[in-house]
């Protein structure tokens, strides 16, 4: 994937200034940067659903919205309230599914795959946010993409679903998967990712590996997140963790 100068800009508000970077193939890169940075923007600007001002965002060379098959492309799960909660969890893939060419075995095996396939007759309103977060990353792996995009993925879960998705997010990269993730969790990132793009007032602060990341701006006594914000946050002073 490689955002190429994208800029988006909601009347005078300037929300992504000439942001540009290329995410490499099957690896795992955390989105990073305080609210209102600009992470969710970009990814609703690369996932079609925000038309960029200038500039564009290509899934192997070609715009979300010109892929012939978007589902078995680029998977994403941004919002876990975006779910009508009159229909049942099986009845909410299945309705993309049919769209999208894919089977009826293929919404049951995806269900069973988020720990959901017991609650699958269930209404998807008498979920839990832990239970919503799984469904829509089921949405996502529904059509068995190359790229998976979550923003946020693991808020509402408990300990017990993030250790559950770190297993889902380290076994999708070993079947040749590209991740890409939000997240406000120095923990998750530092669990998961290879990579990090850090997003400061709409730009691009640091693309780069972590170790990368790690070796340039981490001091003796400094965590990853003690780090990230000197980066984030440049004016105000912040105190190493112990």
């Amino acid at each position: 994937m490689k955002a190429l100068q994208v800029i988006k800009d909601f009347g005078a508000v300037r929300a992504l200034d000439g942001v540009s970077f290329t995410i490499q193939p099957r690896t795992v890169t955390a989105l990073l940067g305080p609210n209102g940075s600009g992470k969710t923007t970009f990814l609703r600007v690369a996932l079609g659903l925000l038309e960029a001002s200038e500039g564009e965002v290509l899934w192997d060379g070609t715009p979300y919205n010109r892929l012939d098959q978007p589902l078995q492309h680029v998977g994403a799960h941004l919002d876990p309230s975006n779910f009508h909660p009159g229909r049942t969890a099986f009845n909410h893939l299945w309705a993309a599914a049919i769209t999208h060419g894919i089977t009826k075995a293929r919404v049951a095996e995806v269900l069973e795959m988020v720990g959901l396939g017991g609650v699958s007759k269930r209404r998807v309103g008498t979920f839990s946010l832990g239970m919503r977060q799984r469904l829509g990353l089921a949405f996502a792996l529904l059509g068995d993409p190359q790229y998976l995009v979550f923003d946020e993925p693991t808020n509402g879960l408990d300990v017990d679903g993030i250790v559950w998705f770190r297993n889902l997010v380290q076994s999708l990269v070993a079947r040749g998967k590209t991740i890409i993730f939000s997240s406000h969790s120095m923990v998750e990132v530092e669990k998961l990712a290879q990579n990090l793009v850090i997003f400061g007032k709409g730009e691009v602060l640091f693309q780069g590996t972590l170790a990368d990341f790690n070796q340039q701006y981490l001091g003796d006594d400094q965590s990853l997140e003690d780090a990230y914000l000197a980066i984030s946050h440049p004016h105000q002073s912040h105190t190493a963790t112990q």
